[in-house]
Order: structure tokens, then sequence, then C-alpha cells
């Protein structure tokens, strides 16, 4: 028997990076952490926690430096093994910021101009739209490239990013043959969409600042305050239907992903009872799964020699991988070899 995997059994690369610039609400675990768990049987996967995209905005230092530390913490704690993923810091790995500029000459200003989330933070941003906040989408392209990845797990609003990242990689390909690995979005099967508390035809964002999103390390009494400030409707009947009930809908959601339960199931559980009975059960409900998470979290923040090993080892796993690439990317366009 071969001591290596054939080509034909290797396991393919995803990638995602999330940014820094605001804490891991419970939309974050239910559509998306949750199900990277069981990728990296399958896969192999890098997490990257993305600093450089974060600073687009401007950040307080001490602030983005706890909330990297926080990030990981709660990576480790939502079950993602830093031995089966390799899980890292964005600006410990320079080959990001190499690649980004080697690509921002081969992106158009045209194709940039027309990025949707670009406009939507110009406008929320109009005293700070700096030349990062419009060429970001070329570092995206970067992180993802870099690690030749084949799939990136993306909502409906992170598509746009991906097609720039193929274009980008198609015309560089193009130009110098086969380079880049031409990415896919990825969607998982299983994913639950989560919704705010306060805006339920809004996602959930970590860039909320009312009561309409729930945090990971929330306590438990200020995710019980959430859930009965949620917002429902003049009807009464625990009933699923977007169109009509988007609030009622969102909580059964919820309350179905935390416990497993079906919508048919949660309708006949509250038959009768009104909501306030069924948004303090979705709120303890929420409370029990998000429980283990911060108390994990919590431990793990205590630790911060143990974060470091998991992140530096991480970066050198990276910067391997990473480096790989940029210099097949610098000896196609002519750089002197080091």
């Amino acid at each position: 028997m071969p001591d290596t995997i054939s080509p034909a059994e290797e396991k393919q690369t995803i990638f995602s990076g999330v940014k820094p610039s605001g804490d891991l609400t419970l939309g974050s675990y239910l559509g998306a952490l949750r199900n990277w768990v069981d990728l990296s049987e399958q896969y192999d996967c890098l997490y990257c926690i993305v600093d450089l995209h974060a600073i687009t905005v401007r950040q307080p230092p001490a602030e983005i430096r706890s909330r990297c530390l926080s990030q990981l913490a709660q990576y480790i704690a939502c079950g993602l093994d830093p031995v089966k993923n390799t899980l890292f810091i964005q600006s410990h790995v320079p080959a990001h910021a190499e690649l980004s500029w080697v690509l921002s000459c081969y992106t158009m200003y045209g194709e940039l101009s027309r990025m949707t989330q670009f406009k939507d933070k110009a406008t929320k941003n109009a005293e700070n739209i700096n030349a990062g906040l419009f060429t970001y989408p070329t570092l995206m392209a970067a992180d993802i490239l870099l690690y030749q990845t084949n799939l990136v797990p993306v909502g409906e609003d992170q598509k746009q990013h991906v097609e720039l990242t193929r274009d980008i990689a198609n015309r560089f390909n193009g130009i110098y043959g086969d380079v880049f690995t031409m990415p896919e979005p990825f969607i998982p099967e299983v994913g639950a969409r989560i919704m705010s508390l306060t805006e339920p035809r809004q996602k959930m964002s970590k860039s909320d600042t009312d009561t309409g999103c729930v945090y990971l390390l929330d306590r438990p009494e200020d995710i019980l305050r959430a859930f009965k400030r949620a917002v429902t409707d003049s009807d009464s009947a625990v009933r699923f239907d977007l169109q009509e009930k988007p609030g009622v809908s969102n909580l059964m959601g919820i309350y179905a992903a935390a416990t497993g339960k079906s919508y048919a199931d949660i309708e006949a559980e509250f038959a009768g009872q009104g909501y306030g009975a069924f948004k303090s059960t979705v709120g303890e409900a929420v409370v029990e799964l998000l429980r283990p998470i911060r108390e994990e979290a919590e431990r793990l923040l205590k630790d911060k020699a143990y974060l470091t090993q998991i992140y530096t080892e991480g970066a050198n796993r990276a910067t391997f991988l990473a480096n790989k690439t940029l210099r097949k990317v610098y000896k196609k366009i002519g750089f002197v070899a080091k």
C-alpha cells in the first residue's frame, strides 16, 4: 500500500476569514461556526481572523487586540479543533499583504467601484472613505488565492467577492498560466439564517448596536432580556410564516436550531400560550446552548500562553502554504528570487 495520498484522494481546501471588529453572534454560530466543526474531517480548513480588513474602519488598538484573542478563544470553544483546523491571525502572515499588492495591479478600477459593500460602507463612514475601504476586495482575493482554496463559505452578501476573486484569478492565469486554483462559493447543507430580534427582515449582525443581536459571550440575563424584547406581531399564534410573521418565524428558527425540534412540534408546544411564554422559552434554550461556549471561552482567555501557542502554530502552518503560492507568483511576474 502506498504511504502517500494520491492527488485524487487529497482533501479540498476551505478558507474563511472573519473580522475582529465586533463580537461573534448567535447568528455567526448557528449559521456558520457550528457547521464548520464537522468540515475538518472532509476538508483542509483554514480559519483566519482578518485584522487587516478590520482597520478600514478606525479601531481602538487595545480593542482590536482583545477581540482577536477573544475570537480565537470562541472559535475553539465552539468546537474548532486547532489540531484539525489551521487557526491564525491575518497580520501574522505577511504574504496576505504582499499578494494583495500584486493582485491590485491585476484588478480593474471599474470592478472595485461596482462592489456593493463599498458603496454601503462608504455611506456609513462618510468621514473616512479611505483607499483600503475601496481596495479591500483585492486583499480578500489574496486571502483566498494564497491557499489554493477550493471552497469559500459565504452568505449571499459575500458571493460578489468570490466572483471578483475568480475574475482576478482567471485574468492572472490567462497571462501566466495555471497559477491559482479557481475558488467556488460554498454554502453548507445545514445552516440556520438568523435574523435580528428587533428587525427580523435583516440578518443578525455583529455590527448591531441595539438589542437585536445576541452575542456568544453574553450573560444569561442579557440574553433573556433580548428575547423578551424581540419583535413579534399583533397576533398571538406561534406559527411559521416568513411573509406575515417574520419575527415569530425567526424565533421559531432559533428555537429549532437550539433544540432540534421541528416547526410542527414548536407550533404544537405553544398552541394557545401566546408570545410571552414562547419568547421566554426560546431565550432559555439559547442560554443553555451558549452556556458551555461562554464558559469555555472565558477559561481559554485566562490562558494567554495557550492562545499564543495556537495562533503561532497556526500562522506557521499558514505561512508555509502561503509562501509556496507567493514564490510561484513572484517567479511568474519576473521578480528576482531571494
